[in-house]
């Protein structure tokens, strides 16, 4: 296996696991703790490790069995939802956090489990939140062998080591190559797909590799699909969304034949890999639910970015080379 900077790390957060019973690891963009940090820590009982989205749980679970050359479903699979490749003799199974809660609901004292892994928790949600605070639970009263793991790039280590009962925390340093920051404002009277047209055009001949825009939601990526059709004969022009079936995510993901260009919502931030990318277009928004009170249901909302979001946005430029992050706002 190509050697990753959590590999250093290993060891020690290993070390501060069996030591205490929970951890957490900061780790940068790019390190390697998702697909890493799971097979490291396989013992008798099976682990969970929780992604924030389905299309991240796939990708991961079929990144660690493609890494061990392990067919996907046995030492290594996934559960979300409407989609399950695993069994009871499965090691590691990656699953969201709602599949979690109804594994608690079937096994309220999880006994088949030895270790929950929390990915990428800087994107917070209700139902993460809750499933971190039933597994503190049960490690406080009937599972004290339960060990925990909480993974991010951004959060501050500290408040959830101290939620765990001042815990350790593991550091690594982490491995990407510089990342050219550039913004480009666009009129906010003008259509947000003139201005992302426009900028796939400046950036394609920048740098060698594939690009990845960012934007708020399907409506947007059918329509700039539609706008570079005429680029389809050079480039694979491929959607990247929640929506899509399991077998078009993992063609935006793969390599291609051709320099791809990638169509993505917020779920290519974090946890998925795309190799080759060398070029990052960002809208700096997104289309995040929420809770609407007035009807009494969700809906979502387009709405900013946040920091970490635009950084973790622009890492993904800088994986494999020297990268170009343009971003459609100013400074």
């Amino acid at each position: 296996m190509m050697p990753l900077p959590i590999d250093d790390v290993l060891p020690d957060l290993i070390a501060k696991l069996h030591a205490c019973g929970a951890v957490v690891l900061q780790a940068p963009t790019g390190a390697g703790k998702t697909t890493r940090v799971p097979p490291s820590l396989v013992g008798e009982k099976q682990i969970l490790l929780l992604e924030p989205r389905r299309v991240a749980a796939r990708a991961a679970a079929r990144r660690m069995a493609f890494e061990e050359r392990s067919p996907l479903g046995e030492r290594f699979g996934y559960h979300v939802r409407f989609d399950k490749k695993c069994s009871a003799a499965t090691k590691v199974v990656a699953i969201t956090p709602g599949i979690l809660l109804r594994y608690l609901q079937d096994d309220p004292f999880l006994e088949a489990v030895g270790t929950v892994i929390f990915d990428e928790f800087h994107e917070r949600g209700l139902e993460s939140d809750l499933a971190l605070g039933m597994m503190r639970l049960l490690r406080q009263t009937v599972r004290p062998d339960l060990r925990v793991v909480v993974m991010s790039a951004t959060l501050d280590p500290q408040a959830i080591a101290r939620y765990l009962g001042d815990c350790p925390v593991s550091v690594s340093e982490g491995r990407s190559f510089p990342v050219a920051i550039r913004y480009k404002p666009r009129r906010l009277d003008a259509p947000m797909i003139d201005a992302v047209a426009a900028a796939v055009g400046e950036v394609i001949d920048a740098t060698p590799g594939d690009l990845l825009v960012f934007l708020p939601g399907l409506g947007e990526i059918r329509r700039l699909q539609e706008r570079l059709a005429s680029l389809d004969r050079e480039f694979a022009i491929l959607p990247l969304h929640g929506d899509l079936p399991p077998d078009a995510q993992d063609r935006a993901l793969q390599k291609q034949t051709r320099r791809k260009i990638v169509l993505a919502t917020n779920v290519a931030e974090t946890s998925v890999t795309l190799d080759g990318v060398t070029a990052v277009i960002d809208t700096g928004q997104a289309r995040q639910m929420e809770f609407d009170a007035a009807c009494g249901m969700n809906r979502l909302r387009l709405a900013p970015i946040s920091k970490a979001a635009a950084d973790q946005r622009a890492g993904r430029a800088g994986r494999t080379a020297p990268g170009l992050c343009l971003r459609l706002w100013d400074e």
